[in-house]
């Protein structure tokens, strides 16, 4: 759960590049960064800059770890709902095939809901999580569908064209029928009202029984209880589908492992020969244990250039917070942009000792904290097309606590999106005056990367937990407390004079940028990715939200932070920053007290106060503000294209990197060449 996603600020405000991967002007100028704009998205480019200066091996290496991570792609869409698959080839049947008018306005709604599909891994908001309305009817879909080779569309044996609709229409276009992924509404089942495929037959009472059973409270070093795995109840009896080689997901895994083993070959050194080698054997079997290992090995390896993420990761899709989602990263260091991030690291201790949380929470040692700039070379599973901007792992805590974490902010993907954001009128529309604008001018970028780097390198990395509290005690609230702790202990800290004194800020009023930049999001900006009448679901977005209306509550009585009326609009106004870092410190401290004791009622009447609720007034407003900017409040990737240069012995000489890729063009090759798993996976 140590996932740093770019606000909607973030994305909108970026201007100038940051990070060390930086683009000159000049060829910035040469480079369409925005392939296309549909529905609330904005796809865009990265580029991989530093990639022909790797070696040979290197090239090669990032190569085979792609194509390992290109192979996961369906595991995701299956782990987002059990008829993903099904439909998503039933759409690109039908966009491929299709004989007929493709000009009108029932084919183009029809092409941007496959988009949509693809973007989002599935038929659910990719952030907000609830199931895409389709603008054109069941009618024309079923003629489309009819029209096409029924040999051509996944059909189950024996089943015919309009059998297929009987079963997809459904869930498509009913409404109430698994209307949200990810649900988090207080006092409802989640399990049974998710549509998420990690459970099966089960309700919340059963699952969470059923973990609660094989826990130790004595273990100190306990496993990631159903991290990899389906739950399910078949003829009474609750047990797990483990995803594995023979397992669940088996025909996707076994290409994964194969690309895995070219990497071994190719590996820069011992330590990362044995990262790979552990990954491959718990893929093999599927054991936790054996995952424990290999994420202790990678912890570890800090000599390597290449790095990479592959597994089941990120536990944000399971409404209880234990399962994980696939996802892949693989990516090499910049080493210039790094020498920031180790500066941060290396003063981890006394970050720690200084926090204003309790002592009885704080670490007494800080252990293998890392920090480094990446760049990505490619994006995979739940880190594609959207992507974080900064990663900390592993999410053990008893790791974590003894062995260390590695966090990375991703150079070139931040840099992508400043390059795409720049001149879009948004500071012009929300920001409250000249002042604030000039501020974050000067500063934002460089506080926005200070912030993710505290965030990611010690924010998830600091504090504990007390003897015998169980990880996942705070259950569904776990990821937004989460979250709200990292981004607490950022907050707090891009204003300390260490960071003068270390050199990380110019002077004392720089983090003033980030600061106004956050409450405006938290408190407004941000609403423009949720739709009218909804709630705020995503962890992310409620752990803004949380931090933004505490602060601003329990600052009313001096007037620390205001929502102010200029010109008929809404505007953030802060009157006193010392102010509100001592309340973010105060958040802090009663955040981390909640993790480390467990307090699981404390937790949830801070989100459910704080963190949900829309004003929709005010949101009413914020959206026909923005809506005027023409502006895409989501924005993702498509990725650069690797071929491998071989000779007449098939030996690779070369690795060339391409970016001509167009979004539907990839997503379809993607299906074509990395679709391994049936349609339906039981």
């Amino acid at each position: 759960m140590k996932k740093q996603l770019i606000s909607m600020a973030v994305a909108a405000m970026l201007v100038t590049a940051c990070g060390g991967t930086k683009t000159t002007t000049a060829e910035a100028d040469q480079i369409d960064y925005t392939v296309e704009q549909f529905a609330d998205l904005q796809i865009l480019r990265y580029r991989v800059p530093g990639f022909e200066d790797l070696s040979l091996k290197q090239k090669e290496l990032v190569y085979y770890l792609s194509q390992a991570a290109l192979e996961g792609r369906d595991i995701l869409f299956d782990q987002n709902g059990k008829y993903n698959l099904a439909i998503r080839r039933m759409l690109e049947t039908v966009y491929t095939q299709y004989q007929g008018d493709k000009t009108t306005s029932d084919f183009k709604n029809m092409e941007t809901y496959l988009k949509r599909v693809w973007f989002s891994n599935g038929i659910h908001h990719h952030y907000g999580s609830e199931k895409f309305v389709p603008a054109f009817t069941p009618e024309y879909l079923r003629q489309l569908v009819l029209s096409v080779d029924a040999s051509q569309l996944p059909l189950a044996e024996g089943q015919t064209a309009e059998q297929l609709c009987d079963e997809l229409f459904p869930v498509i276009f009913d409404p109430k029928i698994m209307a949200k992924r990810v649900n988090q509404a207080d006092g409802e089942d989640l399990v049974l009202t998710s549509a998420s495929n990690y459970y099966d037959g089960v309700t919340q009472a059963e699952a969470e029984a059923f973990y609660t059973n094989m826990k130790n409270p004595n273990d100190a070093t306990p496993i990631s209880y159903g991290l990899n795995s389906r739950l399910v109840k078949e003829n009474g009896e609750v047990r797990e589908k483990v995803w594995k080689v023979g397992g669940l997901y088996t025909q996707a895994i076994e290409k994964i492992v194969y690309w895995l083993k070219k990497a071994e070959g190719v590996a820069e050194n011992e330590a990362q020969k044995a990262v790979i080698s552990k990954l491959i054997v718990y893929y093999e079997t599927g054991d936790l244990r054996t995952f424990d290992e290999y994420a202790i090995l990678w912890v570890k390896d800090l000599d390597s250039r290449i790095d990479f993420v592959n597994g089941f990761t990120e536990s944000y899709g399971d409404p209880l917070g234990m399962k994980a989602s696939w996802e892949s990263l693989v990516n090499f260091k910049d080493v210039e942009a790094t020498k920031r991030a180790e500066l941060i690291s290396q003063n981890a201790q006394w970050f720690e000792d200084h926090s204003p949380v309790d002592a009885r929470y704080k670490k007494e040692k800080v252990k293998g904290v890392s920090a480094k700039v990446i760049t990505a070379a490619i994006l995979a599973g739940d880190l594609y097309p959207a992507t974080a901007i900064g990663i900390n792992l592993p999410n053990s805590n008893w790791i974590r606590n003894e062995h260390g974490s590695k966090s990375v902010s991703i150079g070139n993907i931040t840099d992508a999106y400043a390059k795409a954001a720049h001149g879009n009128g948004f500071n012009e529309e929300f920001v409250y005056s000249q002042t604030e604008r000039e501020l974050m001018d000067k500063y934002g970028d460089l506080t926005g990367n200070l912030h993710t780097d505290l965030h990611e390198c010690l924010g998830h990395g600091s504090g504990k937990l007390l003897p015998g509290v169980d990880p996942d005690a705070l259950k569904a609230y776990g990821s937004t407390i989460e979250e709200a702790r990292a981004d607490l202990f950022g907050l707090y800290y891009v204003a300390d004079p260490k960071l003068v004194e270390l050199g990380l800020t110019p002077d004392k009023e720089a983090y003033k940028a980030e600061y106004y930049t956050f409450l405006m999001n938290g408190l407004m900006t941000q609403l423009v990715r949720i739709e009218p009448g909804n709630n705020v679901e995503e962890a992310h977005m409620r752990n803004r939200q949380l931090i933004a209306r505490w602060v601003f509550e329990k600052g009313a009585a001096d007037k620390t932070v205001e929502l102010k009326q200029k010109d008929g609009k809404t505007y953030v106004v802060v009157n006193d920053y010392e102010k509100l870092r001592h309340l973010f410190g105060e958040l802090l401290a009663e955040i981390q007290r909640i993790k480390s004791t467990g307090d699981f009622e404390s937790a949830r009447a801070l989100v459910e106060n704080y963190a949900v609720k829309v004003d929709p007034t005010l949101h009413a407003e914020i959206l026909e503000r923005y809506k005027k900017l023409n502006l895409a409040p989501y924005k993702g990737f498509v990725n650069p294209t690797y071929e491998a240069i071989t000779d007449a012995n098939g030996t690779i000489t070369d690795v060339k990197v391409t970016y001509d890729e167009g979004y539907a063009e990839q997503m379809l090759r993607y299906s074509k060449d990395y679709s391994s798993l049936p349609t339906q996976n039981n």
